[in-house]
């Protein structure tokens, strides 16, 4: 059969229950990925039927993410419960045909049976079609059920998995509607898909179960609406797994795109790296992502779970941070240095059992942030962190009172070195006079080192904890030029005061 010539739909719905999964991400950019390949159109669609589990910030943080991550819809966001009257047109439709039929069974009713049926040696869990030939009229408290054929199986034609094959005996004659009137998120997505020409459903393969149910639904609707309209191709996406191959868990994984944004991840880096949780661009992994475009095929992806490893994304960012010319890190680093006012910037994002922001904004006070400063040190900045949130800690000595206080490499590299008060007291001298610049600075601390006779090294120490506060950071003498002459003097002066003995 030749390959259709219209360009496809490809919807990702999902459902602002909570925040934004990784894995619903994945499954957001495989149907972008798609589209984008294929020149279709990428849809959005909210189902948004849940009443009661759905909240406002959580639509907002789903859209706000997909712009973060460049895949703004083509079309929408739709929102599901704004078809209520194309949902209702289709209920009476199937009632008319005879697909479905009421049922007033209870939920303990059901279970009832259903122990009594397995005393008796038939241990089939489920509904057991009580009411399907009773003809109850509809009515308050009657939910509505599909009547499932008894005999044969449904096929799902899967692009990932290949046919599937659902034996009926199995399916049981589900719910379509509610004891409410509204209906149930299989009707709904079927409808929905039928009223957008939804051409492609790439999804989680946790939602195969559901498709035989929509199949036979697209199929009652063909009848009772008397169109033929032709099913969509699938695509079920293999689980993502943690390190133990157990499913990601909101309670138990990092799990939330919101999460990776506050972190200081960098969109394309984060997409390079979900494109890879079930499919493979190649001998290469990290590739741009109009490579990825271009050899993306829904047939390639694999069927075995992908196993979602923060600590190759850390690299995959790390990778992508250095590969930046540095204006664009400069720009890529402001919410996290110099947020704008109005703009978004991390600490928005708060932990779900604490409500405390998962990353606090810049330590330092808004006035005095040197944009130039920050400048000059970026590139050296740029080498040293895998994600835009560390970057904060390697320059705050220069827009702090003083040096930021960190009591381990006081003790270690001050206190409990002999040496420290004559090496601190010789830079002070020394950097009075020399030339302030990094090659000056270097000349002069050697002549320190070779002075107390140790290395380089290990005469910095007690130099770099005084003035920035930490062991470990930026360059010394590159932060010693940009900090300036008088900051410099004046906390190593300090550092002198507070090892001096009371009295």
């Amino acid at each position: 059969m030749p390959e259709s010539t219209v360009p496809p739909r490809a919807r990702f719905a999902p459902s602002p229950t909570g925040y934004f999964h990784v894995g619903s991400a994945r499954s957001a950019l495989f149907n972008w990925l798609f589209v984008r390949g294929q020149g279709g159109t990428f849809i959005l669609r909210i189902e948004d039927t849940d009443e009661a589990r759905n909240r406002p910030e959580w639509t907002d943080g789903i859209i706000s993410a997909l712009d973060w991550l460049g895949m703004t819809p083509d079309e929408g966001p739709f929102f599901q419960s704004a078809e209520e009257g194309t949902h209702a047109e289709a209920i009476e439709a199937l009632w008319d045909s005879g697909a479905l039929y009421a049922c007033a069974c209870t939920r303990e009713e059901i279970d009832e049976r259903t122990r009594q049926r397995a005393a008796a040696g038939d241990p089939t869990p489920g509904y057991d079609g009580y009411c399907r030939d009773l003809g109850l009229p509809r009515g308050e408290g009657r939910a509505l059920r599909f009547r499932t054929p008894d005999d044969g199986t449904v096929r799902v034609h899967d692009l990932v998995r290949g046919d599937v094959d659902f034996p009926l005996r199995a399916l049981e004659d589900f719910i379509c509607v509610k004891s409410n009137g509204k209906p149930l998120f299989v009707l709904a997505n079927a409808v929905d898909d039928r009223t957008m020409a939804i051409s492609h459903v790439i999804r989680g393969e946790d939602q195969l179960p559901t498709t035989p149910r929509q199949i036979l639904l697209w199929e009652a609707l063909n009848v009772a609406e008397q169109r033929d309209l032709g099913l969509p191709a699938y695509a079920h996406l293999p689980l993502l797994v943690n390190e133990q191959g157990k499913k990601l868990s909101k309670r138990r994984d990092p799990v939330a795109v919101e999460l990776y944004r506050e972190q200081g991840y960098l969109p394309d880096a984060f997409k390079n790296y979900l494109a890879l949780l079930g499919w493979s661009p190649g001998d290469e992994e990290i590739v741009p992502i109009e490579t990825i475009i271009e050899r993306f095929r829904l047939e390639d992806v694999q069927r075995s779970p992908a196993f979602f490893d923060v600590k190759k994304l850390a690299h995959f960012d790390g990778a992508y941070i250095r590969a930046l010319a540095t204006p664009e890190f400069v720009t890529a680093a402001r919410p996290w240095v110099d947020p704008l006012p109005g703009a978004w910037a991390p600490g928005t994002w708060r932990d779900p059992d604490t409500g405390a922001p998962v990353v606090e904004g810049p330590p330092w006070p808004s006035e005095r942030y040197d944009a130039d400063a920050f400048v000059a040190l970026a590139a050296v900045t740029q080498e040293r962190v895998t994600m835009l949130s560390e970057v904060p800690e390697l320059v705050d000595f220069l827009f702090l009172d003083g040096p930021p206080e960190d009591p381990d490499s006081w003790r270690k590299a001050v206190v409990d070195d002999p040496d420290a008060p004559q090496i601190l007291a010789e830079a002070l001298a020394a950097y009075t006079t020399c030339a302030w610049e990094a090659d000056a600075l270097h000349a002069v601390t050697l002549a320190i080192a070779e002075s107390v006779g140790r290395k380089l090294g290990k005469a910095q120490a007690p130099i770099r904890v005084a003035v920035m506060g930490r062991t470990r950071g930026l360059p010394l003498f590159d932060s010693l030029a940009v900090l300036g002459r008088e900051e410099t003097l004046r906390r190593l002066a300090t550092a002198l005061e507070r090892l001096a003995p009371a009295g």
